[in-house]
């Protein structure tokens, strides 16, 4: 009889999970299709959006001088139009200067368009290349030069075309809109920008409340923290890329001016202004000034001297002190930032790529703090994707102790060993035991993150630990093996175990570790005891505790009067469990983390020293 095969189980947590991402895209594309229709209202809005956060710190600064709500608006928006005429006044006159003075240059530029242009014809290789052109169009077309040419017209053959030259007049008001037609766009995008400031400007309070009742009343907490967060992060990006963008304008002025560019202020705006559009703006705004430079002289060495000024600049900026000022106020990834000027850029054009990271930089905000847009954050946040410990345990999996390494290395910098150990190393073999108790993590791959801590521990065996206040070095009695750690259970306890053993040796405390297995009741009649003053038990997991009882009671009787600490790590989190553990186990000590069982086995040593001094002096 043939298998029966059953169709594929259809429940309703699968129905209503396709469900929420059928309206999770259904609700996206209505988005992006409305931010795409809306693009004529929209942007405007943006722009002053934007333009209001720029200008909400002077509004707070003239009311702090005790200058009323509606007079402060009205002083910084007069402010605000007195710049920006000054700026287009400047503009235009030095556009107009510039477009007097080029007929001088005529002369460069025609010279050197000759010399390149003579260059290339003149060129041994393209003039072959041509000719092998030539010659290969030729074969094609089944023509040769002389053979097969249809014969040229003889002028008895050619017939003479009237030509009519009519003469068409414009009208004033045709002439009118030919001239100001392409300013008026423009012109009422401004207009269009300066009314929505001033609107959201007079009615910021009232704003704020409206957003808030349409986020959801019912968590005014959590929307008010996203609010202030994003009003902040914007307030202080606008601050300090104005900043940075006006000092590099300056240079940029000081530098042609010494190179000898004619109209250095004009290009100091332009550079100033462009730079607030990424990726292309300071390309462009190098551009006027490189050709510039090609028509005042005439050799090449100001344009040369143009571009490294722009380059170096440019790097400086960029490279430098952006990564140093910003820090991770942006709240943005790198990748975030080109694939929000690639978005943004497609949906509204030049204007988009200047909104692109102050908008996608708002959105990433909000979605910290909604739970249902949690992705948008970690694709495009600046926040690690995975925690220390989540990146370890991948590292460990995928058998990379020297790139875990190198992510101690950077963790080290500003904290201890003890710390790492404690904070990232011993809560990844937590989440490894997790999965081990889900039955999803197997032995093969449990030695290999075993073997992946111990090259880790190797590798970082040249970091002492730096734990402040520092412990004491332990007595000199102590220094020769008087430890013994025994695993738990499995090779993630040995794990954990090698932890404590290299800890105990970066603090003068000599130790072994020994398996589970070799403390069985089959094998610990084999165990070499010599020397052992005191046993740690490590368990990752202790389950139900028996198995951590009858393990002490062995080794009780294998190495009678030697005081047993067993660490039980994370399980400072179950307060009940952690009285439980200390009459299960019936252990001396019961600890939680590293620190505190070093702690507890260096004042073991201490007191064990200075009892045997005392013995020693009473004989």
């Amino acid at each position: 009889m043939a298998e029966m095969k059953l169709p594929p189980r259809t429940g309703p947590d699968s129905a209503s999970g396709l469900t929420v991402k059928f309206q999770t895209a259904v609700i996206a594309a209505a988005v992006i299709g409305g931010l795409y229709v809306g693009q004529p209202w929209l942007m405007p809005l943006a722009l002053a959006v934007l333009v209001s956060f720029a200008l909400s710190p002077l509004v707070a600064g003239l009311r702090r001088l005790r200058l009323g709500h509606v007079p402060a608006v009205l002083v910084t928006m007069l402010f605000a139009v007195v710049v920006l005429g000054t700026v287009a006044l400047f503009t235009g006159s030095q556009l107009a200067k510039l477009a007097g003075e080029l007929p001088h240059y005529q002369s460069n530029l025609a010279a050197k368009i000759n010399s390149v242009v003579g260059g290339a014809l003149n060129n041994g290789t393209l003039a072959r290349l041509r000719q092998t052109a030539e010659n290969l169009a030729d074969q094609v077309t089944g023509l040769r030069r002389g053979e097969n040419t249809p014969q040229a017209e003889t002028p008895q053959d050619m017939t003479p075309v009237p030509v009519v030259i009519a003469r068409t007049s414009l009208s004033p008001l045709a002439v009118a809109q030919a001239l100001v037609g392409p300013l008026l766009q423009p012109l009422a995008l401004v207009a269009l920008v300066i009314v929505f400031v001033g609107f959201i400007l007079f009615q910021k309070d009232d704003l704020r409340d409206r957003i808030v009742r349409l986020a959801g009343s019912g968590d005014m907490q959590r929307t008010t923290v996203a609010l202030e967060e994003a009003a902040a992060r914007l307030s202080r990006y606008l601050f300090q890329q104005t900043s940075i963008n006006a000092v590099f304008g300056l240079l940029i002025g000081g530098g042609l001016l010494m190179i000898g560019i004619p109209n250095a202020g004009l290009w100091a705006l332009m550079a100033m202004l462009f730079r607030f559009v990424p990726y292309v703006g300071v390309p462009l705004a190098a551009l006027f000034p490189a050709s510039l430079a090609l028509a005042v002289d005439p050799g090449w060495t100001m344009l040369a001297w143009v571009v490294a000024l722009f380059v170096v600049l440019e790097f400086i900026a960029g490279q430098i002190v952006e990564p140093l000022l910003y820090g991770r106020s942006m709240g943005l990834s790198a990748v975030a930032v080109v694939v929000a000027a690639v978005f943004w850029t497609w949906l509204w054009g030049p204007v988009g790529l200047l909104l692109s990271t102050p908008l996608t930089m708002c959105f990433v905000v909000f979605a910290r703090h909604v739970e249902s847009l949690k992705f948008l954050e970690v694709m495009l946040g600046d926040r690690p994707p995975l925690t220390a410990e989540q990146s370890l345990y991948l590292r460990m999996l995928g058998d990379d102790p020297d790139e875990a390494s190198e992510e101690a290395e950077h963790f080290l910098r500003h904290n201890s060993v003890s710390a790492y150990y404690d904070l990232v190393a011993a809560r990844a073999l937590m989440l490894a035991q997790a999965d081990v108790n889900r039955g999803v993590l197997d032995e093969r791959r449990q030695v290999r993150i075993r073997d992946a801590i111990k090259a880790l521990v190797d590798n970082l065996a040249a970091h002492g630990d730096k734990e402040e206040p520092p412990m004491p070095p332990p007595p000199e009695s102590w220094r020769n093996r008087p430890v013994l750690c025994v695993a738990g259970r499995g090779a993630l306890d040995e794990a954990a175990g090698i932890l404590v053993t290299d800890m105990l040796a970066k603090y003068g405390i000599s130790s072994r570790l020994i398996s589970a297995d070799q403390a069985s009741a089959a094998q610990i009649g084999e165990l070499d005891t010599e020397g052992v003053r005191l046993v740690c038990v490590s368990y990752l997991e202790p389950g139900t505790f028996k198995n951590a009882r009858y393990q002490v009671r062995r080794l009780r009787k294998a190495i009678p009067g030697a005081p047993v600490i067993a660490l039980f790590w994370g399980l400072s989190d179950d307060n009940s469990r952690y009285l439980d553990s200390i009459e299960a186990t019936e252990c001396d000590i019961v600890t939680t983390g590293l620190k505190e069982t070093l702690r507890h086995i260096l004042a073991f040593a201490r007191r064990a020293d200075s009892v045997a001094r005392t013995a020693s002096a009473a004989q």
